[in-house]
Parts: C-alpha cells; structure tokens; sequence
C-alpha cells in the first residue's frame, strides 16, 4: 500500500509522544513493503531553536520513509493550523491508499479527503482541546478536529478505554482501541549524566515529558519539597508553547537544591537517565497514552503515577499509583519509596518483562495495517 502520515512535527524527532509513534509505525509499515510518505512540519524545534537539528529540513529519504516538508508560519496555534490544511491538500494528488491523520487538531482536514473518496484514519492521542495551554480559538479549533475524526474518519484509533468510552457516549461512534508500543531496550551505566549534573545510579527520581501544566509538575515540586531524602528530583523535558509555566516551575523549585532541570534530552543522555533511575514519577492530570511510562518500565524502572485511567490502564499492579491533583498522597508515596528499597526493587525486576511484552511495536502495526485495507476487527482497552 501506500500510506500518508499527517499532523505529526517532524521525524526523526522525539517533540513529542506522536512523532515517536509515527517514526516506529511508519518503520515497520516499510519493512513490510509498504510506501511510507511522511508530512513534516517546517519551524524550530518545540523546545527552542537551539534544539534544531538542520540536516532534518533536509532530509528526503529517512530510512525507507519518503519526507515531504510542509511550510507553515512560526506562530503558537496558527503553525499547526497551517501546516495540516496544507499537507491534507497537497496528500490529496499523492494517490495513498489511506491518508492517516495523528492528533485532534490536523483531523480538522480529514473532511477533504473523504470527499475525494480517499480512505482516512485517525488516532486520536488525547483529548487535546482539554490541555492548559490552549484556550479560546484554538480550543474550539482542536474540538472541532474531534468531531471532524468521528464523523468523516474511516476508522478511529483511540489509545484508553476512557476516550473509547467518551467518543461512545459524545459522539456515537465506535473506535478502536490500538495501544502505543515499546521495544526492551539496551541499560547503560551513568557517564554523561554524571558529570554533567553529578546523577549516579539509583539516587534520584525522574520525571521526563514535556514541561506543560497537564503533566502535573507543581504537584510533583511541591511533593518533593515535603520528603527528607537526599535523592535528587530530575526533571527532563523542554517547552511546548509553555515558556511562562516553566519559569513558574523553575522559580517554585529554586528553594530546594536537590531539583535538577535538564532541559530537552534525547540519545545518549535520556539512555542514561531511564537507566539508572531510582524511581520514575508520572503525576500527570491529563494523558493520551503516555510514551515516557512505557520507556521507563521498558528499561526496568519502578514507577510511581497518577490514577488517571491513561496511567493505571497502563501499569496495572506493576506501578505504585497515587491519587491524581492530591500533594498529600503523592508525599507519602515519595517517602514510602525512599524507605523501602526492597519494594522499589520489586518493581524494577516486573517491569520491564511486562511492559514489553503487552506492548508490542509489530501487533500494533500488524492491526493498524488492517485498518489501513479495511478489515476491522475492533478491541477496546480493557479486553487487551
């Protein structure tokens, strides 16, 4: 077949949980034949413009995957906006087999292929118009984009049984529900991490995602910031529009030396830092699937979460979880952490074992190919 991807920022890249699906599906779709073209976005990185890697705008090949780098104008909410109308028209004289779209937003074009008679799907990776940093305008733009995927889209992808549950009950429309994978990877000792910010094995707790309110890093600040513990809280991950909520964040965390920003990671040194983590702390309010829980299970980690149905789903009895927005909670799992490494340990020998095998890369293509011809065979998340 040949098979568009769109609403993506750009591959290879890790901005994102959805340009990491759509880099691991759309390599496996070419190492099963398949043609693959990609709709990059044009601009800087999400975290800065000293993150760009300029031998990506150049790219035309990436290993199999045929790139098409779509302008678009470097301006919070109307970059997006842009970028999909122009990638959905340009996709339209591509003769694909099926265009899929990724995320509510550049589903808002998914109207126009389905009146050119073009199969269309789309994966739904949260339910974006509920973020923080979108308000107004863009807001109504992403909901729209929703209600665009549920009424025009052939098939619908849904990464929880709770947004399975809610196009259900708000819209009527069925979905399937096609986890995010995750490959074991390779652990490696701390070298990198260790003379930059002095992190040694097993001596500090991780959070790694991007720097929005929705990831419930305020909580996790002010949690920490109650415990006795001479473990170190590493926080890694760059901005996402949010530059404001992280100089709010820096300032709340400047009292408490034991907290450590990184900023943006990727290679070597977030290999490092899934590595050798004592804990991994999700305290998200609000998830789609989230990529960063499956790496850290994937190389061994205890977890501790929120019990937001997207995390719990996920982890079941392998994680230590605690009640969502609750300081208090998550204060006492911190601390009960810390003084029982036994527990921690317990953890750390499941995860990895569990994780990889429940989340597997190539089932997911194998039933994402499906969908791509036409054959339907829906699962929703809790009979996985």
């Amino acid at each position: 077949m040949k098979i568009a991807m769109i609403g993506h920022k750009r591959i290879p890249s890790r901005e994102g949980g959805v340009e990491i699906v759509v880099e691991e599906i759309s390599k496996r779709l070419v190492e099963l034949g398949h043609s693959v073209y990609v709709y990059n976005r044009s601009g800087h990185h999400i975290s800065g413009k000293n993150f760009d890697d300029d031998s990506n705008n150049h790219l035309k090949v990436y290993e199999g995957i045929r790139i098409i780098m779509v302008p678009t104008i470097d301006k919070k909410g109307l970059s997006a906006l842009i970028y999909s109308g122009v990638a959905t028209f340009i996709a339209l004289f591509g003769h694909y087999d099926c265009i899929h779209f990724h995320a509510e937003g550049p589903c808002a074009m998914i109207w126009l292929p389905h009146l050119f008679g073009i199969r269309t799907v789309a994966t739904i990776h949260g339910l974006d118009w509920q973020r923080a940093k979108w308000n107004g305008f863009a807001t109504k733009y992403l909901k729209f984009g929703e209600k665009m995927a549920a009424k025009y889209a052939d098939e619908v992808i849904v990464l929880s049984n709770n947004v399975h549950k809610y196009f259900l009950d708000t819209y009527g429309r069925d979905t399937n529900f096609i986890s995010n994978g995750i490959s074991k990877p390779k652990i490696i000792e701390a070298g990198i991490i260790e003379k930059k910010w002095n992190l040694k094995r097993n001596e500090y707790f991780l959070f790694l995602g991007r720097l929005v309110p929705e990831k419930g890093l305020y909580y996790l600040v002010d949690a920490f910031r109650n415990i006795s513990t001479l473990k170190k809280l590493v926080i890694a991950g760059g901005s996402s529009d949010t530059n404001d909520y992280i100089v709010d964040i820096k300032r709340k965390a400047a009292e408490d030396s034991r907290i450590v920003f990184t900023d943006f990671v990727q290679g070597e040194v977030l290999e490092e830092l899934y590595s050798n983590a004592y804990v991994y702390v999700l305290p998200s309010d609000l998830e789609g699937m989230p990529i960063s829980l499956l790496e850290a299970m994937s190389y061994g980690n205890c977890c501790l979460v929120s019990n937001i149905p997207e995390c719990a789903e996920v982890v079941e009895d392998k994680a230590v979880v605690f009640n969502k927005s609750d300081v208090v909670d998550l204060s006492e799992k911190l601390e009960y952490l810390v003084n029982n490494t036994q527990i921690v340990d317990r953890y750390k020998q499941e995860a990895s074992k569990f994780i990889c095998g429940r989340y597997n890369w190539d089932e997911i293509v194998k039933r994402t190919t499906e969908l791509y011809r036409g054959e339907r065979n829906p699962i929703v998340a809790k009979d996985v």
